[in-house]
């Protein structure tokens, strides 16, 4: 296999075309680099100190305006174009790594224990790095470009909503915000773009049931709160085939459920987690609510109590459809006419980069890393090299074409 470093200036593959300038040519040996080191020191949530601060020195280097500690250790550069214009947009990459231990063996693997770039964020933000260098020589836009390296995209942290809160709308005026993520299972090269919902919104959702304990042999004494949490989950099932439109998205999983501590006693407390994930807020809204009201009368219905508890995660990735279309027609004048997969469906994962969204236009594309590659949140997931050109030419692309 020919590695990118050494394509010639124009090759096309399997219909997307790379063709890239000089200054990206030059610059991927050296974004091989910076991926390798940033995957082999991951940082979880809020941790990424050591990130942050090689980001914050590439930037410089580049000689592009670098403030820190925005939402916890967010970046943001700032970089002007050669014509000026109050036009100006913010590009998005995330940098937290995962709870989690690594399984490659590569040789430039997680070297702190219990982390791991198994998500590609080490990817993302190697893709706007490089075209944060390649933008600089260039300055081939009017107006500003705000370069946005993002902590705690991960577990329901809320980076993005954490520099939202520390002024990153307010104290840097954009009209619009973009965001990619590598994709999995996806042609190499090849983008999603969807025209409205991409990605679904999470809560987290915990039931105590209590009732009455008591000796295994007697039940005739005790509330049993084990059955109760039995017929909940049953119940709990019928939410989403009862109580919404059948062509309507949702998913209801029970994942967690605890209860007991002796085979001879009926425990006096039993718990249930789990998750919801959906497709808009009302819909939302109106599932957990029946979560509680079924939950609660289930318990009831067998002498118990329930304590309801929602924790709120990410709401749904929308992305604006006038920005989709017109990121649509950028990539296929980028990479060529076939390179956009309009048939794959959105997802019921979720993403912060939706608080953003909520706040300004823009659109969130997935770019395929290719169809062999290792899923997301393994233990064997590594981000593909191959890729960072892609993204930093489509990221240098973006902005010459919105603010000419």
């Amino acid at each position: 296999m020919i590695k990118l470093f050494n394509l010639k200036p124009l090759i096309t593959t399997r219909k997307i075309i790379m063709n890239f300038e000089k200054n990206i040519q030059d610059i991927i040996p050296s974004m091989e680099k910076w991926r390798q080191k940033i995957h082999s020191k991951p940082e979880i949530a809020y941790e990424e100190f050591e990130t942050s601060e090689f980001i914050a020195e590439k930037l410089k280097e580049f000689g592009i305006e670098v403030h820190k500690g925005i939402g916890g250790t967010g970046v943001v550069g700032v970089l002007k174009g050669n014509r000026k214009s109050n036009k100006a947009i913010g590009l998005r990459a995330d940098m937290d790594a995962l709870p989690m231990s690594e399984k490659t063996n590569l040789k430039y693997s997680s070297k702190n224990p219990g982390k791991m770039h198994a998500c590609g964020h080490d990817g993302h933000v190697t893709m706007l790095l490089g075209a944060a260098y390649n933008l600089s020589r260039k300055k081939n836009f009017s107006g500003t470009v705000y370069l946005i390296f993002q902590p705690a995209e991960e577990g329901g942290k809320a980076g993005a909503k954490a520099m939202i809160n520390d002024g990153l709308f307010d104290n840097f005026k954009m009209d619009s915000i973009w965001g990619i993520h590598n994709w999995p299972g996806l042609e190499l090269g090849k983008a999603v773009i969807h025209d409205e919902f991409a990605m679904a919104g999470g809560d987290l959702f915990e039931i105590n049931v209590i009732g009455k304990g008591g000796h295994a042999a007697q039940p005739q004494d005790s509330n049993d709160p084990v059955v109760a949490i039995g017929f909940i989950i049953t119940a709990l099932q019928t939410i989403l085939s009862r109580k919404i439109d059948p062509f309507s998205n949702a998913v209801l999983s029970i994942t967690k459920v605890n209860a007991g501590t002796a085979f001879n006693v009926i425990p006096e407390k039993a718990y249930i987690g789990g998750t919801l994930r959906s497709t808009n807020d009302k819909e939302r809204n109106y599932l957990l609510k029946k979560i509680e009201e079924i939950s609660k009368n289930t318990a009831i219905s067998h002498n118990c109590e329930t304590e309801f508890k929602i924790t709120p995660g990410y709401p749904p990735t929308i992305n604006d459809k006038h920005c989709a279309e017109q990121v649509r027609k950028i990539f296929k004048k980028t990479f060529g006419e076939h390179t956009v997969d309009m048939e794959h469906s959105a997802t019921m994962g979720s993403e912060d980069f939706s608080y953003m969204l909520k706040k300004r236009p823009g659109a969130y594309v997935w770019l395929g890393c290719g169809e062999k590659s290792e899923k997301l949140h393994s233990p064997y997931y590594d981000f593909n090299d191959k890729l960072l050109p892609i993204g930093a030419k489509y990221w240098t692309n973006l902005v010459e074409n919105l603010m000419p």
